[in-house]
């Protein structure tokens, strides 16, 4: 038995998890590095050496720790969520809380920021691209599931369409600097899903 892998090490190494997934939601990517990590999490900075073979382990092990929280989060909204039919609207929103979370006020652009910072980090982290696939796959089995409790046909190709509309709104919502990314995508959302 190694010292990863008994209940101090394990504790230990979620430590430092936790640790980085707040550095992460704080500053993005960049604020990830060995020695603010560890001072996060409490620990010498050998610790996040011996728990993580690279730094790249690290950044993996941030990002997903913040999509499964984000997957938990919407597997028990859909836990609670009785079959039956919806109208659009709340189907709407149903569907802007699985991909962008749940309103928040004052986080709500924060979190709705470092999702999309994890989905364009993939593109100069290939490293990340085996489980952001694994995550985004889990979430169209969240939003289909969504659809059929609401009584509306959907299949994985509009679940990739509404998806895609979806990110293309945010993110340009952000660009603009709109106070309200959510409201953007819940009036293109509208004019895709109503009758």
């Amino acid at each position: 038995m190694t010292a990863a892998s008994t209940p101090k090490g394990e504790r230990r190494r979620q430590a430092l998890v936790a640790a980085a997934a707040q550095l992460l939601a704080e500053g993005g990517f960049e604020a990830l590095r060995h020695r603010a990590v560890a001072e996060r999490a409490g620990l010498p900075l050998a610790s996040t050496t011996y728990y993580f073979d690279s730094l790249d382990d690290l950044v993996i092990a941030a990002v997903e720790h913040h999509g499964r929280g984000e997957l938990r989060r919407g597997a028990q909204l859909l836990a609670a969520l009785p079959t039956r039919p919806r109208g659009v609207a709340a189907v709407i929103d149903l569907v802007l809380d699985q991909l962008l979370g749940p309103p928040a006020a004052d986080r709500d652009a924060e979190l709705v920021l470092l999702r999309y910072e994890r989905l364009v980090a993939t593109f100069r982290r290939p490293y990340l691209r085996p489980l952001m696939h694994t995550l985004g796959g889990e979430l169209r089995g969240l939003l289909l599931e969504v659809f059929t409790r609401s009584g509306m046909d959907a299949d994985r190709r509009r679940v990739e369409q509404i998806i895609a509309l979806v990110d293309g709104t945010v993110v340009n919502a952000l660009i603009e600097i709109d106070p309200d990314p959510r409201a953007v995508a819940r009036r293109a959302l509208r004019e895709v899903l109503a009758p």
